[in-house]
C-alpha cells in the first residue's frame, strides 16, 4: 500500500532561495545593507525616485534569471507525487515553480511579473529582466514591480489562512517566523496538524519537530 495522501502546506522564506545563490534581505551581506528599505521598497520610494526602484528590481531579476532551483525546491515539488502540497512563500522568485511545484501562493508578490499603477488587477508576466520608465499597461499607465512593498496590504493572507486551516502537515523552512503577517500563519493550523520547523538556528516553539540545519538538508530528512 502507498503512503496516505496528506494536505501538506510548506511555508517558505528567504533561506530557501539563499541556497540557490540569491541574496537575502536581512542576513549578513543582505540586500538591506546596500539599500535602505525606505528607498527601494515602499510606495513613497516609488513616487520619490522611480528610476532607483526600477533599477533595484531589475538587478534582482537579472540575478534570478541566472539562478536555478536547489535540492530543497525539488524535494518539495516531488512530494506532490504522494500528497496535496501547497507552497505559501514569502519569496518573490519563481524557483518553486521552476522546480515543478504546481500550487504556489506568493504572499509578497512575484518578481517576474509587472503590475499596472492604474489598475492593480492588470498583472503581466515579464519575459526578460528589465522594466523601464515608459513601459505601460494597456490603460497607458506606468508598470511597477508586482511586489508587496512595506506599508502595503498583503492581499493573499486570507487565502493563505484558509489553506493552512485545512492542513494535515505544516513545514516551515527558510523563514525565522519573525515577519508578520506571514509569521502568524503557522498558528492557523488545526490543533492536530503535524508541525515541522527547518532552520539552522531555530526559534523556540513548542509543538514543532525541529531540524536544526539548512533548507535542503532538512527537507531531505523529513518523512511525510
Amino acid at each position: 500500500m502507498g503512503v496516505k495522501s496528506r494536505r501538506v502546506v510548506v511555508l517558505s522564506g528567504a533561506g530557501m532561495s539563499a541556497e540557490s545563490g540569491l541574496r537575502t534581505f536581512r542576513d549578513n551581506n543582505g540586500l538591506w545593507e546596500d539599500h535602505r528599505v525606505e528607498d527601494v521598497a515602499t510606495p513613497e520610494a516609488w513616487r520619490r525616485d522611480r528610476a532607483l526602484v526600477l533599477r533595484f528590481y531589475n538587478e534582482r531579476r537579472r540575478a534570478l534569471l541566472s539562478a536555478e532551483p536547489n535540492e530543497g525546491h525539488c524535494v518539495i515539488a516531488g512530494w506532490e507525487k504522494d500528497h496535496h502540497v501547497t507552497v505559501i512563500t514569502q519569496n518573490v522568485d519563481d524557483l518553486h515553480e521552476r522546480a515543478g511545484s504546481t500550487r504556489v501562493v506568493h504572499l509578497h508578490g512575484e518578481l517576474m511579473k509587472a503590475r499596472s499603477t492604474a489598475d492593480s488587477s492588470l498583472v503581466y508576466s515579464m519575459q526578460g529582466w528589465e522594466m523601464k520608465e515608459g513601459d505601460c499597461c494597456e490603460k497607458g499607465s506606468q508598470l511597477r514591480p508586482h511586489i508587496v512593498w512595506f506599508g502595503e496590504d498583503v492581499p493573499l493572507i486570507p487565502v493563505a489562512e484558509d489553506i493552512v486551516a485545512a492542513a494535515d502537515v505544516i513545514v516551515v523552512v527558510g523563514t525565522s517566523l519573525q515577519v508578520y503577517p506571514a509569521a502568524g500563519l503557522v498558528f492557523r493550523a488545526p490543533g492536530g496538524a503535524r508541525r515541522i520547523l527547518i532552520d539552522p538556528h531555530p526559534p523556540a516553539f513548542d509543538g514543532f519537530e525541529i531540524f536544526s540545519c539548512g533548507a535542503s538538508e532538512g527537507l531531505r530528512r523529513v518523512k511525510l
